[in-house]
């Protein structure tokens, strides 16, 4: 083919401005991934994009982390649940608190606050808070510190001064939509989710962009195929046994009436990121209402993976874990990212552990159903997943539907708070293991009518919970995983659910802590073997990080008692009235003779000599 001279030079022109904007998009936000390449950072909530919370830091090993001490604490001011963990990046920490969401900016060589943010928020939102008042963490990129607040407000700070970039409204509380989960930054974007699945809020991921928070997508968890930005002919699932199209509305078609637009599905958990697919993955939410006799139907996508293209927001492929959901399990939990050997293949999989007590690994590339085992034995509402359906083998005797409102169905087990909520399991590159923190509950579910009223609590269902029968007595388990078998490798009983996400480092240890307060470190090769206990201020259920300055490793988290297990506590709720909480009250009641109310970072290191 020949092309005239002046044609020619209309494409080396064209391709000329092409070629120089590639690296531009390309390096929109280079340094993010320079900053997580430094491992004397904690850059991301998770430590990576993967989502493995992982470092290579070694100084602290399995064979001194035994000695390490206090090195320096911080109080935040703020008494409610710490979830999440502060930012490291050159020298400066950024910590986050609960509501109302205070912001600071610590010298990790003084400690001195560089500068303090607090915005001002309408306390009326914290009613539509569902299980306290906690926040997840920040995001760093570009010399910007991203928030997201209670009210669903996404702040940009500048890094530097603390002072107010941009903002921009993510949603309306007045609805019952809140945000409790941390900003992720991926490529030039930073993407959130929102909460209020207990108020009927419908779920959806929407990314800004990083320099001027101007929405670039936003794509719904239910409804039609244009506002979930879902292609019916390319958008894949697993079903009958391989991957197929999802077809024209099959959200719509799932769904009783217009029951869709409060059926839930939201987004508040940790997403992950890979660079070779350009997709973004996270999970969905509960259907609305609890009573799922009020919604009959699959409910997709609810409880449902999604992978979507970071650039577009559309959907690559989705699966659902949890169809037309009886228990409320929840499908926020995070994506863990990894290489591994599944059933002997290298694999790209993706990795996940569902609050219905089974563990997925798909094909992350794909989307195809690789392996759906339990990580609990005790897990009882399902015998097993259908590999060719994927859908879970429901046992009759706990199907709450088939059971009837009003009707209390006794003994499920996991309980609606899951075998695993929103504690990120860590990934050790070196076992090829993963980590995983665990609750070990069960419960009693009655549902009931309920109708919906915009802004008021949308559950229908009472609840009771209590430790796992017949088994070890206590609330939880730190487990290891083999994700490419199904199976549990080692076992360590926990009195409490271990509600705080775990750290694995190159020094061969793996850290997490635990409800009553504990921080605590095991051989990564042997999780029964304890190397180090320290009790801070109050119960943990923030995640453990670490960073290095000056030559030196340090480790922390936070401790502040609340979250959904420790609500009781937290909201100063009567223990008596055992099914508040959405039932927590009265599971964790004994929480009370172990700790207290408190908020504060407790950073350790090796001792000088």
């Amino acid at each position: 083919m020949k092309f005239s001279r002046q044609i020619a030079g209309r494409l080396v022109r064209h391709v000329g401005v092409a070629v120089l904007a590639l690296p531009a998009l390309a390096l929109a936000n280079a340094d993010v991934e320079q900053n997580i390449a430094n491992s004397k950072n904690w850059a991301t909530q998770a430590g990576d994009m993967f989502n493995q919370r992982y470092s290579k830091l070694n100084q602290i090993t399995k064979s001194n982390v035994g000695k390490m001490q206090v090195a320096w604490t911080f109080s935040t001011g703020v008494l409610r649940g710490h979830e999440g963990s502060p930012l490291v990046v050159d020298g400066t920490m950024y910590l986050h608190s609960p509501f109302p969401n205070k912001v600071y900016a610590l010298d990790v060589e003084t400690q001195k606050i560089l500068w303090k943010y607090e915005p001002k928020q309408d306390q009326s939102v914290i009613a539509v808070m569902c299980c306290d008042t906690v926040n997840r963490g920040l995001a760093y990129a570009e010399g910007k510190v991203f928030l997201q607040q209670a009210d669903t407000t996404l702040v940009a700070l500048d890094a530097k001064t603390g002072k107010v970039a941009w903002t921009v409204k993510n949603g309306d509380p007045k609805v019952g939509a809140t945000n409790t989960n941390a900003p992720h930054v991926f490529k030039d974007k930073v993407i959130t989710g929102i909460s209020g699945g207990e108020f009927g809020v419908r779920g959806f991921l929407a990314a800004y962009n990083i320099k001027d928070g101007k929405l670039a997508w936003k794509g719904f968890s239910t409804g039609p195929d244009e506002e979930m930005l879902m292609d019916p002919a390319k958008t894949m699932t697993w079903t009958d046994g391989k991957l197929a199209p999802v077809g024209k509305d099959s959200s719509l078609k799932t769904w009783k009436g217009d029951q869709w637009k409060i059926g839930g599905g939201t987004t508040w958990g940790w997403y992950s990121y890979d660079k070779a697919t350009n997709a973004v993955y996270y999970g969905t939410g509960n259907p609305s209402t609890w009573n799922p006799s009020q919604r009959p139907g699959d409910n997709k996508w609810s409880m449902s993976i999604f992978s979507r293209d970071v650039d577009t927001g559309k959907v690559n492929w989705v699966y659902q874990m949890t169809p037309f959901d009886e228990w409320d399990f929840d499908g926020i939990n995070e994506m863990i990212l990894a290489d591994i050997n599944v059933k002997g293949k290298p694999t790209k999989a993706l990795v996940h552990f569902d609050r219905n007590g089974f563990a997925y690994t798909l094909d992350r590339v794909t989307g195809a159903l690789l392996v759906a085992e339990k990580y609990d034995p005790k897990v009882n509402w399902a015998t097993h997943v259908d590999m060719k359906t994927g859908r879970p083998q429901v046992v009759a005797k706990y199907s709450t539907a088939q059971n009837g409102a009003d009707v209390n169905t006794k003994g499920v087990c996991p309980a609606a708070l899951g075998s695993k909520d929103q504690q990120p399991a860590s990934f050790d590159p070196n076992t090829k293991l993963f980590y995983v923190p665990t609750n070990h509950v069960c419960m009693d579910y009655e549902p009931f009518k309920v109708e919906y009223t915009a802004g008021q609590p949308y559950v229908g269902a009472t609840l009771s919970m209590y430790p796992t029968p017949g088994s070890h007595g206590g609330m939880g388990n730190f487990i290891t995983w083999d994700a490419g078998t199904g199976k549990i490798v080692q076992t360590k009983a926990e009195k409490f659910s271990v509600w705080s996400g775990s750290l694995n480092t190159a020094g061969g240890i793996s850290c997490y802590g635990t409800l009553e307060g504990y921080l605590k470190c095991v051989d990564a090769k042997d999780i029964n073997k304890e190397l180090f206990k320290f009790k801070t201020p109050s119960g943990i259920i923030g995640n453990v990080f670490t960073y290095e300055h000056k030559g030196k490793q340090y480790i922390g988290v936070f401790s502040g008692i609340g979250g959904w297990a420790g609500i009781g506590m937290a909201a100063g709720i009567d223990p008596e009235k055992s099914t508040e909480g959405l039932g927590a009250v009265g599971g964790y009641k004994e929480l009370a003779q172990y700790t207290e109310l408190g908020g504060s970072l407790t950073v350790f290191a090796l001792p000088k000599n």
